[in-house]
């Protein structure tokens, strides 16, 4: 189709999570209290790291990144899906539509970074103890993490110069609360069998291959614990569980989203709600409940709260 007989589409119309107005509104009202709880459960983690000098270790600094992660990825798709569902607006504009693209991918694969950052540091823990305060110094962490940030943009670059060539001419739904590729391709006005080739190859096969790569790496590092002295064991080992926990609940939502072709399945929607919605929320739960030095830090800075108060 010649893109000059078609009138430019301005905005897209988002049928939301559910048909039914009630079902809805259930839905939001969960969302409210996941979303209550990830901004203060993430800044609680990062405020405790930062004034407790027992969580100086570089674990603990990567977790704090990945909490603010966390906070910034939380703002991406759930205000202007609680705004859809109050106003009983379902629309969202081009400009809008594309920003949100382009913060899913940057802060997506930027926590994708992140995680393989934060194998390399177990690994070094582990195979390397007598080496790791010469290697893993605050200054190679930082450089990990941004490293992580470079990544996360560049692999959201890529999506987004093969999306913004893309003419719009309509339709304009999409069978979804939020903007993503899987279905603004498709609403393309040309030919887009190669440009959903690559995305499933930037998306799809990337994001598989670091979750067989991590699984791999924690799976060696947990051979490795069995295998050594009994000095330490068990905290490596809970540590390393914690961390494949999180690659599970970060990792397989994605490579279902991105991995299966570009059509639609009854789940869709369900795995893209846990995916930008519920998953943040897990970290804070996974490091306070699993974590003992944090959940000890945590009492320590409410005491010295309290007794601030008190005086």
């Amino acid at each position: 189709m010649e893109h000059e007989n078609h009138t430019v589409v301005k905005e897209f119309i988002l049928q939301g999570l559910a048909w039914k107005w009630e079902l809805q509104m259930l839905l939001s009202a969960l969302l409210l209290i996941f979303y209550a709880i990830i901004l203060p459960g993430n800044i609680l983690i990062i405020v405790t790291i930062r004034s407790d000098v027992h969580l100086g270790s570089p674990m603990f600094f990567f977790l704090s990144n990945l909490a603010f992660m966390d906070i910034c990825y939380s703002i991406v798709t759930p205000p202007n899906m609680m705004a859809n569902l109050f106003t009983r607006q379902k629309t969202i504009s081009y400009q809008a539509c594309m920003a949100q693209i382009f913060f899913i991918h940057f802060l997506g694969g930027a926590e994708f970074f992140l995680l393989i950052a934060m194998a390399v540091d177990r690994y070094v823990a582990i195979c390397h103890p007598l080496r790791y305060v010469a290697v893993v110094t605050r200054v190679v962490c930082w450089v990990l993490v941004l490293c992580a940030w470079g990544g996360g943009f560049i692999h959201s670059m890529i999506q987004m110069g093969l999306i913004l060539p893309l003419p719009f001419c309509g339709p304009n739904e999409l069978d979804n609360f939020f903007c993503d590729v899987t279905q603004i391709i498709r609403l393309a006005c040309t030919n887009t069998y190669f440009l959903e080739f690559a995305m499933f190859i930037n998306s799809g096969l990337v994001t598989t291959a670091c979750f067989i790569l991590l699984l791999i790496s924690y799976g060696a590092l947990l051979i490795k614990v069995k295998m050594g002295s009994s000095q330490g064991k068990s905290k490596a080992a809970s540590t390393c569980i914690t961390h494949i926990i999180i690659v599970f609940i970060m990792f397989c939502p994605a490579i279902y989203i991105y991995c299966h072709p570009f059509r639609d399945f009854p789940f869709d929607k369900l795995v893209g709600f846990f995916h930008t919605v519920v998953f943040p929320l897990m970290n804070p739960m996974i490091y306070t409940l699993r974590n003992k030095e944090v959940k000890v830090a945590i009492l320590r800075m409410l005491r010295k709260y309290k007794l601030r108060r008190d005086v």
